[in-house]
């Protein structure tokens, strides 16, 4: 089989993978906010609700979540699934998985602003929320960039798990290829592909803390 045959079928791959990737990043961006937020509530069983989560899911494998979502299903409410939710159950275990991993560092980001801004915008009469809003969020966004791109990169990376639970994603298909053709071509180009990846993503993100420079620690 001829490179270009192999890349062509690996760029397929790739375009399941990227699904993945961005679903992730949206959904778990998004649901870490309420998890983070519920953290620093003063409601304490909320705080240790949303503590224990954030405990169980960065204390277990990705991979074990993703099967414990494929199977609970059938094995605990008798629910037979078909082959589509494979890639619904890859999505649900990334979104949670890394939405606990988000919630941290947008915690870690909060907790680190100084007391005395709240209190210099409430004299110059802000409201909470213009304060949090105009004030304290593009500081904390311009905090957290390094550790949410370590997190990005790595999430890049992990898409390849999909593959435990049938998910043909550019590993599954890089993998195949090499059992077929035996050869390790499949596998150096995959490699390329994930590393320009993560190249563009850190391309991205320091332009982004460029932007944000003008914001003082």
């Amino acid at each position: 089989m001829e490179v270009s045959t192999m890349f062509e079928m690996l760029i397929s791959g790739y375009g399941v993978s990227l699904q993945i990737f961005f679903v992730t990043l949206v959904g778990a961006a998004v649901l870490g906010i309420p998890v983070a937020l519920g953290r620093l509530s003063r409601f304490k069983p909320l705080s240790w609700l949303m503590a224990i989560y954030i405990s169980l899911m960065r204390g277990t494998p990705l991979m074990l979540q993703m099967f414990a979502v494929f199977f609970v299903p059938y094995y605990v409410f008798g629910v037979v699934t078909g082959p589509s939710y494979m890639m619904v159950a890859v999505l649900i275990a990334f979104v949670v998985n890394y939405a606990a991993y988000f919630a941290e560092i947008y915690r870690s980001g909060i907790q680190s602003m100084p007391r005395g801004q709240y209190e210099a915008a409430e004299v110059l009469g802000y409201s909470h929320t213009q304060t949090f809003f105009r004030i304290i969020l593009p500081q904390v966004v311009k905090r957290i960039l390094p550790a949410m791109g370590n997190e990005i990169v790595t999430l890049v990376k992990d898409t390849s798990l999909a593959f435990s639970i049938g998910v043909a994603e550019m590993f599954t298909t890089g993998r195949a290829l090499v059992a077929s053709q035996r050869t390790m071509v499949p596998f150096a180009i995959a490699a390329a592909i994930y590393w320009v990846t993560c190249l563009i993503i850190e391309w991205l993100l320091r332009r982004a803390e460029k932007k944000l420079s003008y914001y003082h620690d």
